[in-house]
């Protein structure tokens, strides 16, 4: 019988101990004010017609960076950058840092450095009466990424 090895559950990453850096031209910004953060790579899988195969082949040609956010309603940097673009024509790029590190776990440290972003949709002005707390969501696009840092391979997740 073969022994199941599973994770303990000490190594599952705890989100809220993330860091989020934006660079801006030469300012570099804390955006402590993220409360969630997902970007995606998503590659751009083209159809083969193959002669003499009745399916169809498959094959990698290119890709898209994506990613979305909510922040607390805070910053104006968002804004500032959307109403120089209205004016001026001209749209800021920018790069995303995110660094996961949970001292708990022993997967370690992981960093998502994220280029060419681009915000696609800007929250104006909001407000909303009661007791809650104004947030935004924020999303954008980016042209490349690097992993200067990835999580170790936790005991038993390779297969032997």
């Amino acid at each position: 019988m073969s022994q199941n090895v599973t994770m303990n559950a000490k190594d599952a990453v705890y989100g809220s101990l993330a860091e989020c850096f934006i660079t801006i031209g030469k300012r570099r910004y804390n955006f402590m004010s993220l409360t969630d953060f997902e970007s995606k790579w998503e590659a751009t899988i083209k159809d083969v017609p193959i002669l003499g195969k009745v399916g169809m082949g498959h094959k990698a040609a290119g890709g898209k960076g994506t990613w979305s956010g909510t922040a607390h309603y805070n910053q104006s940097i968002f804004r500032e950058m959307a109403n120089r673009y209205q004016k001026t024509g001209k749209m800021t790029y920018f790069e995303i840092q995110v660094s996961n590190e949970d001292p708990t776990s022993d997967a370690g440290r992981q960093t998502i450095i994220h280029r060419g972003c681009l915000c696609d949709t800007f929250t104006l002005a909001k407000f909303q009466a009661g007791e809650e707390l104004l947030e935004e969501e924020l999303s954008g696009t980016f042209e490349e990424w690097d992993m200067p840092e990835g999580f170790r391979e936790l005991d038993g997740f390779v297969a032997n």
